[in-house]
């Protein structure tokens, strides 16, 4: 059973993730950088690529959420949550680029919240190994999607390249941390079921 206290509190947090506006403690990567002159198509693909990588921080920060709520080690709870505030920068940055491109945030956020909260609370339960294990891969996977996106966005859009590239540098950073702490390699199965379930996000994102 859970903590009632703690369940409000995770509540209010995904309230927050859904619908209030993300801060970053950290200047946004692209700060400074001129407006680049996309044509009409290259902003719309841009603005929606951006949305995809919004969503993928909604369920990044759902995820750890979920996770830190159910380790058994507090060390790694505080890992864990120290990823989720760098997640929540992610937000901030992504967000506003989406709006600055004339896109809107993905209108099924609320749906991929819960979703990765609860895959979160799974792993959790599955013990620190796996819990470590189950984020190294998700963000093995985050950096090659990131990664595709830095190949699809237009050379020109310097500001949204930046900030994808920033995002490469932390989820690279999050992945060895869990490994470092002792993430067991996952199943090839378990692999191939991440990665499906993350291409049926980031292509409906990419249009909703």
């Amino acid at each position: 059973m859970f903590d009632l206290d703690k369940l409000i509190v995770e509540f209010d947090q995904g309230l927050r993730t859904l619908f209030a506006k993300a801060h970053s403690t950290r200047p946004a990567p692209d700060a400074g950088m001129p407006e680049a002159k996309l044509q009409a198509r290259e902003k719309k693909m841009a603005a929606a690529l951006m949305r995809v990588n919004h969503s993928g921080e909604v369920c990044a920060q759902a995820l750890y959420r979920g996770q830190a709520l159910t380790a058994g080690n507090a060390e790694v709870q505080k890992k864990l949550n120290q990823a989720a505030q760098e997640e929540t920068e992610h937000l901030a940055w992504t967000a506003r680029r989406v709006q600055d491109l004339g896109g809107h945030l993905s209108l099924l956020n609320p749906l991929w919240y819960g979703g990765s909260f609860a895959l979160g609370v799974l792993a959790g339960k599955l013990g620190d190994q796996w819990n470590l294990g189950f984020l190294a891969e998700t963000e093995r996977q985050v950096e090659a999607h990131l990664h595709s996106h830095l190949g699809r966005l237009p050379q020109q859009d310097e500001k949204s390249r930046a900030i994808v590239a920033q995002m490469v540098v932390d989820e690279t950073r999050h992945g060895e941390m869990a490994t470092e702490l002792g993430g067991a390699e996952l199943p090839a199965p378990v692999k191939l079921a991440m990665k499906a379930s993350a291409k049926v996000m980031t292509g409906t994102a990419y249009w909703v």
